[in-house]
């Protein structure tokens, strides 16, 4: 029975073969059956067996029906883009005239998602079966995934505009003009040119777009000459602000355009027509001479004609006026401290910046300071409006923050306002990016969608990744609706720029790869999108990685790392190996979990000994580890003794403390620290292995413990009660030294005097600036997702609790002076000369305190294991000793005084 579909299959080919059925003998039916027979074949699981019959099959009968229609289907099924078999067969039926099959197949393959050709072809039949109704509707689907087609969309927009429906036929229409844009269809475009100055001559940001595309796309001259017949609408209406735009922007192109020279004079000439010294100025600035360079003309003109009375300007040490008077040469101004002051035009020109009626500083020189306040706490958009209108049409939210505090907020109210400014700034389609800084914001003339706005954020970016990011940003509004799939021109404009890394590939980098993961990810979503010219074989590009490791480290963004992981288990043969050498670079569960659902427990052995063997180096996905998966069945099977495993943890947190107070890495080490800390001591790894171990691992590890630099020393007491409750006269190096210094630990004056410096610039200086990063992390919202502000809190409990543990050291800890030491024995502040009895060799140490403490320059803590050793004994003294399993054997030679 297993064979029955395949044996079915075989019969109707041979079938075929030998009785050659017309095309007129075959009808929709037929087709239906071997639907049936397909149903069949899936059940069977024998799709591969018949794909490969049909595929032999055609080697010598390239036109059977049967063969194109099965093989057709089982390759669209399977979300392949190879579509040419269906394709050819409906070719077959069409040139036949047989729409009704055409249209099945058509809608055959569009039940697999949506098929430029598919979707043509059914239009085609609509259209010769006088379906016209169908056809526009399957035409609207075509545009949505054939971004080439121009004509169909515009037609589709004289359709509505025949209709009435001026809005949709706008949309389409400026759709049509980007598409033929690209298609470099000039007089078509011009045409649409038209349509869209009848229709939208107001939407000027729409059109500056698409002239700054057409000048880089087509020519400059024909942007400029498209400028030129959107421009009489303006000068019509007098508007004389953007008819100035316009032809400031012709005058971009070509300086010397006559046209543009001689309009734009008249155009100033009656927006200030009722200006007192107008045609003064027009000399002045010889604006209307065409040896004069234009854009110096301009510029002379717009300074000069601004000088008016009633303006306002400001003086960077006078601050705001108002212009009482101009006579002649001479300009009459009050400044708030300095009124009638009088200036030659000249120097006015040169000194003074012209202000609007409506620019904040003017508003915080005429307006009740209260009044203003009220406004801006009231009115967020019009505040940013006004302010980012004030900042030349450009602010970002520091600029912003700038020019409201302390002037206008007080810093907390600042926090609150700032949160929601955000949101109008993000949301508002009043507000928009500049195209070259993502992170500044303008005031636009007309609108902005969501579309247009994400578009400019990533024209803006300058990272490869946070393109990315900014792409993913759009797919997920799609994803809520925002638009209906992907016919965005700005969506396509962004999705090729990454199909762009994956054209002519000569070195594979971080690029190209995150491309290839990226369009391979939204063409599973959107089939239609695929390049057709570009295999998406993640193979193909993994095998040209000359550096594996340095290409993983440069993917920045998560989720392309994820999928890198994912392909490498799914495409490539030794992935367990490649987990391994990876997992350094990318801390996931996923690895672990895969690895070992795949069974490669022996390669989990081999990346845990790897990383124990070299923790120091690879102290971050070590730590990860061992926080992660030490209570995993795959790494209690290795047996490490724990004991191991805390005294690696407590040398770490130890030379983390080190970097940290030699400011190496110090937030990366800041980080690591805290983990380790919490997984010794918060979850109780510690101080549960204390209350479980042999006195010998308690020992040594309360031994590595106390020796821990910085470390809280309520800690230590806590660990100290553990051990005295299992073994009450359990004897703790130094201990009975410690006790004669009553207050606390014994240090240095120039360490005292260290320590306090160390706390007043935390209490002084960090503390404060800490509470600043809080305030600024606050006003970017969502504390949930608010990295800033996680980070800035973590940086307080650690400000804090340092300075609580500094405070009360320096209260406990008594001073030592040079002339206080006394070298008759080995204590604080001597230097004890040592012979090594199993090597023969000489050491010298300096006895200080646990502030002074740094091995590597011989100089150890009284209260540090070997300290707590040598301490009280004096010279001809013979010691053996044990500290963590090495054993010691010295001869005390000489105990001098210590300098320090």
């Amino acid at each position: 029975m297993a064979e029955q579909a395949l044996t079915d299959i075989s019969g109707l080919l041979n079938e075929e073969k030998w009785t050659r059925a017309t095309l007129n003998n075959y009808t929709v039916n037929n087709f239906k059956e071997l639907d049936e027979i397909l149903d069949q074949v899936r059940e069977e699981g024998r799709q591969q067996d018949v794909l490969a019959e049909c595929e032999e099959h055609l080697q010598h009968t390239k036109n059977s029906i049967i063969a194109l229609y099965i093989s057709g289907i089982l390759h669209i099924s399977r979300q392949a883009v190879n579509d040419t078999n269906l394709v050819t067969l409906i070719n077959i039926f069409a040139d036949n005239h047989k729409w009704n099959i055409v249209a099945y197949l058509a809608n055959r393959i569009l039940e697999f998602g949506e098929n430029k050709a598919a979707l043509r072809t059914l239009a085609d039949c609509y259209n010769n079966e006088n379906q016209l109704e169908d056809m526009y509707e399957v035409w609207e689907r075509l545009i949505r995934v054939d971004f080439d087609e121009a004509d169909i969309v515009r037609r589709l927009a004289e359709r509505k505009e025949e209709l009435g429906e001026t809005e949709q036929a706008i949309d389409y229409y400026k759709k049509a003009l980007h598409r033929y844009i690209n298609k470099k269809a000039f007089n078509n475009l011009r045409e649409v040119w038209h349509k869209l100055i009848h229709y939208a001559p107001e939407e000027t940001e729409f059109f500056y777009h698409a002239e700054s595309k057409i000048a880089k796309t087509i020519s400059p001259d024909r942007a400029s000459q498209l400028l030129e017949e959107l421009y009489p609408h303006f000068k019509n209406t007098e508007r004389w602000d953007i008819a100035i735009e316009l032809l400031k922007r012709i005058l971009n192109y070509d300086s010397k355009n006559p046209f543009a020279r001689k309009e734009i004079v008249e155009c100033y000439r009656s927006k200030y027509a009722h200006h007192s010294h107008l045609e003064e100025y027009v000399k002045l600035s010889n604006l209307n001479q065409s040896w004069r360079n234009i854009h110096d003309a301009i510029t002379d003109f717009e300074k000069h004609i601004s000088f008016d009375a009633g303006n306002f300007v400001y003086h960077r040490a006078w601050g705001v006026g108002i212009i009482r008077s101009i006579d002649d040469d001479s300009v009459l101004i009050d400044f708030a401290r300095k009124r009638g002051h009088s200036m030659s035009l000249k120097m006015a020109v040169s000194s003074l910046d012209i202000l609007e009626k409506d620019h904040l500083w003017v508003l915080k020189s005429i307006w009740k300071k209260e009044k203003l306040r009220k406004k801006v706490k009231s009115d967020v958009v019009w505040t940013l409006r006004t302010v980012i209108k004030s900042c030349g049409n450009a602010a970002d939210i520091k600029r912003i923050k700038a020019e409201l505090v302390p002037s206008i907020l007080t810093p907390n109210e600042w926090t609150a306002w700032s949160a929601k400014a955000r949101n109008e700034l993000k949301t508002n389609q009043e507000f928009g990016n500049l195209t070259d800084k993502p992170d500044h914001y303008m005031v636009r003339e007309q609108p902005i969608s969501f579309e247009e706005k994400t578009f400019n954020k990533f024209k803006a970016e300058k990272s490869f990744f946070d393109r990315v990011k900014t792409i993913d940003e759009f797919l997920e509004y799609i994803e809520q609706g925002g638009i209906e799939g992907t016919d965005s021109q700005f969506f396509r404009e962004m999705f090729d720029y990454f199909v762009g890394f994956l054209r002519s590939v000569t070195t594979v980098n971080e690029y190209t790869i995150s491309s290839l993961l990226l369009v391979k990810r939204i063409v599973a979503r959107f089939p239609y999108l695929h390049p057709g010219d570009i295999d998406l074989v993640f193979v193909s590009l993994y095998e040209q990685i000359s550096d594996l490791e340095d290409i993983f480290r440069k993917i920045e963004n998560s989720e392309i790392r994820k999928e890198f992981l994912q392909n490498l288990r799914r495409k490539v043969s030794d992935w367990p190996d490649r987990y391994v050498q990876l997992f350094p670079y990318a801390l996931t569960r996923e690895i672990i979990t895969e690895l070992e659902r795949a069974g490669h427990v022996d390669k989990l052995h081999e990346l845990f000994h790897r990383m124990y063997s070299n923790y120091r180096d690879q102290r971050e996905p070590y730590i990860w580890l061992v926080r992660n998966c030490f209570q995993d069945a795959w790494f209690q099977e290795m047996e490490i003794p724990f004991e191991k495993v805390l005294i690696s943890m407590i040398h770490l947190l130890d030379i983390t403390y080190r970097d940290i107070d030699n400011k190496r890495d110090t937030t990366y080490n800041r980080k690591l620290n805290r983990q380790i800390h919490n997984f010794l001591f918060k979850d109780r790894h510690v101080a549960r292995f204390l209350s479980e171990a042999e006195e010998a691992s308690l020992t040594r590890i309360y031994t590595l413990v106390s020796d821990v630099k910085d470390l809280d020393p309520s800690i230590r007491i806590e660990l100290k009660q553990i051990i005295l409750d299992r073994f009450p006269n359990f004897k703790f190096y130094g201990e009975q030294e410690t006790e004669t210094v009553s207050r606390g630990f014994i240090t240095t004056p120039k360490s005292f005097e260290a320590k306090q410096k160390q706390l007043q610039h935390i209490q002084e200086v960090e503390v404060p600036e800490n509470s600043k990063e809080i305030s600024a992390a606050l006003a970017l919202g969502d504390l949930k997702e608010n990295a800033e502000y996680k980070a800035a809190k973590e940086r307080q409990d650690f400000l804090n609790s340092t300075a609580a543990r500094l405070k009360e050291e320096l209260e406990t800890a008594e001073v030592m002076r040079p002339d206080e030491i006394k070298a008759d024995a080995v204590a604080f502040g001597t230097r004890v000369q040592l012979k090594n009895n199993r090597t023969g060799e000489t050491e010298i140490y300096t006895i200080l305190g646990p502030w002074e403490s740094n091995p590597e320059e011989a100089v150890i803590s009284y209260l540090s294991p070997l300290g707590s050793k040598l301490y009280n004994h004096v010279p001809g003294d013979h010691l053996q000793f044990e500290i963590n399993e090495r054993t010691y054997d010295y001869l005390v030679e000489d105990v001098t005084a210590a300098e320090f």
